[in-house]
């Protein structure tokens, strides 16, 4: 049996596509292709007896009924280099094999990733755990430039450390998150999506951002029709819970956003007056706002 080959994947195999100050992202292989999603789901179709058409309507019906498994048939593998603290955002998605730069056998690069002046910013006041509002220059150009000290003082001390005999297992600690590592990546086609959906989403950070569009590009190289569901029935999807159901419900029938959220148990002000800033009902009235067209949708 003849390994399905797409052109357009078999032009970026071992292309670095640069991310951030030192990073990239390469395809380096991959397996199946829509064809092949359609045939698992198929199982014992023969080749040609079903039209184009045909395929992308069953990928599309697969896809928005979460038929997952012809999706897992498609696997992808890349090499990717990216800051530690990129790297321990990734991780966490545990759907796929991973095999990364090993800093006690090899000695690390003395390369590091430094914000630019746009990315240092607040602390959100939404987002326990993202940016918000610009920062004063002077602020901004402070901690760059003692991320800069920093990351030259601590490769400084890895060097000395490994000239005096440190082990390198050891050496390492005193390089901080800053600094870039390397690993091979491989992920079925499902669990890609799946990744892709948490991570060009506009909530997350903004550097893993970055990685999740150049695997989003090469995903949509090798499936474009799958990809093109993905887009559709996930990425640009809206997921409506059973009160906001209810809210919707109400619209329909002419009810103001406030009062529609207020029947359905979606609550917009505090006890005291004030407005929430986050919640249900916050979340569904910027569900709204982007069904207006006027919200962010994650994209490539």
């Amino acid at each position: 049996m003849a390994r399905p080959v797409v052109p357009a994947a078999e032009r970026e195999i071992g292309l670095k596509h640069p991310v951030l100050s030192h990073g990239f992202v390469a395809l380096v292989d991959y397996m199946g292709n829509d064809a092949a999603i359609v045939q698992a789901a198929r199982v014992s179709y023969g080749q040609g007896t079903r039209s184009l058409r045909d395929d992308r309507g069953l990928i599309r019906y697969l896809m928005r009924h979460r038929h997952t498994t012809p999706f897992e048939m498609v696997e992808m593998k890349f090499l990717v280099r990216l800051p530690i603290y990129v790297a321990r955002q990734w991780i966490r998605h545990r759907a796929s094999s991973t095999n990364e730069y090993s800093a006690r056998y090899s000695v690390v690069p003395d390369e590091y990733e430094i914000p630019s002046p746009t990315e240092v910013r607040h602390q959100s006041t939404r987002n326990r755990q993202g940016r918000g509002a610009p920062l004063p220059t002077e602020v901004v150009e402070r901690f760059r430039g003692d991320l800069e000290q920093v990351a030259k003082a601590s490769y400084d001390a890895y060097t000395r450390a490994l000239e005096a005999g440190v082990a390198r297992e050891t050496a390492r600690l005193l390089l901080p998150v800053a600094f870039y590592t390397q690993w091979y990546w491989k992920s079925n086609l499902w669990n890609l999506f799946h990744f892709l959906s948490l991570r060009l989403d506009p909530h997350a950070q903004e550097e893993i951002r970055l990685y999740a569009a150049e695997l989003a590009r090469l995903a949509q190289a090798l499936c474009p029709i799958a990809y093109e569901a993905f887009e559709e029935f996930q990425l640009r999807s809206l997921a409506l819970g059973r009160r906001e159901q209810v809210a919707v419900r109400r619209l329909l029938e002419g009810a103001t956003p406030e009062a529609a959220c207020s029947e359905a148990g979606l609550p917009l002000l505090r006890d005291d007056g004030t407005p929430f800033t986050t919640g249900e009902g916050v979340e569904f009235l910027e569900k709204l706002e982007r069904l207006r067209g006027a919200g962010p949708a994650a994209t490539v």
